[in-house]
């Protein structure tokens, strides 16, 4: 399964693209990243208001267009592209996403219209200490609010992307029936931020101390459909950064071709060596298969199938793929730009800061080969294999 893309999305990609080449080159991404806010409020604001990028996957009803998981792909993707540092992917692919398909009517109505419009942020905080993404690892707890208001969560959350700034942490909390996922403001009382010091400087991530902080559950309260409901935002998740790997191993690709023309070394083009073919080549396999399994992904996650594990096992798959595929894209870039490659001047290390990143981002490419190892039947079930760090 594939999606064909319409008129309409090779537009929004082509719009895109000139859009990023245009307001966030590798000049502006620098200043982003090393501003104190960690990307362009202007710019944010730009993507909300001129191009609707904030809404696109949201629904018609709560201020979005009416698009879902291939449209978000598609931004994503060009996103990955150009490495905008920004909280779109936190914001629409990790907490709109979680809200969109919880089915709790009260939660998309509380918060969707603000996160379409560009003026509240989001993310997700599941991961803990250990960096694993498997819920039966979680730690931190909710208990209800003795008020009879809502609840308190306590706990530690690690690896937060943009969870140093974002206005709404949904939190993923164990209580008495079993995991949930719980809203938490982001400045409310309990609620401890602290920014991390990681490799990739274009992506923010923090560390959240909850200590009773005050919180609303989001989503079913059925054990069953609560657990059935975070294993589909994960998956959701795992393929909105498939889509965003995809783009940029595209563009440390593109990039290293366009340098093999035009360095010229013993008097002919460094592309024209046997050796740097084979590097060129072999990318390119890499990077189209990667392309396809994230496409493929996106079109399970948004037919949503009734049999959860053909979703699961998509984004294992293309979870997979990008992370392989980007990691091989960004190092080979560097080798065939040699020396300049590895200067802080030149982009092509950040491609492999963000690259090693997001490939322990959600889980290592090891730990969804397991997960997919056990979906298709090769190993133990999922429930019963012990789990290795950051086992999705």
């Amino acid at each position: 399964m594939a999606p064909t893309f319409t008129e309409e999305h090779e537009q929004l990609r082509a719009t895109l693209r000139r859009f990023l080449a245009d307001k966030a080159p590798s000049e502006a991404v620098r200043r982003s990243m090393e501003s104190t806010d960690g990307h362009d409020p202007a710019l944010w604001r730009r993507m909300a208001d001129e191009l609707g990028l904030l809404g696109l996957a949201l629904p018609e009803e709560y201020g979005g267009l009416g698009g879902g998981p291939v449209e978000l792909g598609l931004v994503l993707e060009e996103l990955g592209r150009a490495l905008l540092p920004s909280p779109y992917f936190a914001t629409v692919a990790l907490a709109g996403q979680a809200l969109v398909v919880s089915g709790d009517e009260r939660a998309k109505a509380r918060w969707l219209p603000a996160i379409a419009d560009g003026s509240l942020t989001g993310t997700l905080a599941w991961a803990e200490e250990s960096g694993s993404w498997h819920v039966e690892d979680v730690r931190a707890e909710a208990v209800p609010d003795r008020g009879g208001t809502g609840d308190r969560v306590s706990g530690t959350k690690m690896f937060v992307v943009d969870g140093h700034s974002a206005d709404l942490v949904l939190v993923v909390a164990r209580t008495t029936t079993g995991p949930r996922l719980f809203a938490v403001e982001g400045t409310a009382p309990g609620v401890t931020r602290t920014r991390l010091e990681t490799l990739d400087p274009t992506r923010r991530l923090a560390q959240i101390d909850l200590d009773g902080a005050p919180a609303q559950a989001v989503g079913p309260e059925d054990a069953d459909a609560a657990a059935g409901y975070l294993r589909r935002v994960t998956d959701l998740a795992a393929v909105a950064l498939a889509a965003e790997q995809a783009g940029g191993a595209q563009a440390c690709l593109d990039a290293a071709v366009a340098y093999a023309r035009v360095r010229v070394q013993f008097g002919r083009p460094v592309g024209s060596f046997q050796a740097v073919k084979h590097k060129c080549a072999d990318t390119l396999v890499k990077v189209e298969a990667a392309r396809s399994a994230a496409y493929h992904a996106l079109s399970v996650a948004a037919a949503d199938p009734p049999e959860w594990r053909e979703r699961a096992a998509a984004a294992a798959v293309a979870a997979v793929c990008c992370a392989d595929a980007y990691t091989h894209a960004a190092k080979e870039n560097i080798q065939i730009h040699g020396g300049i490659g590895c200067t802080w001047e030149h982009d092509a290390h950040l491609h492999l800061r963000r690259a090693k990143s997001s490939e322990q981002l959600l889980g290592s490419p090891a730990a969804h080969r397991r997960r997919l190892a056990g979906l298709v039947g090769i190993s133990a079930p999922e429930a019963t294999k012990g789990r290795a760090r950051g086992n999705p």
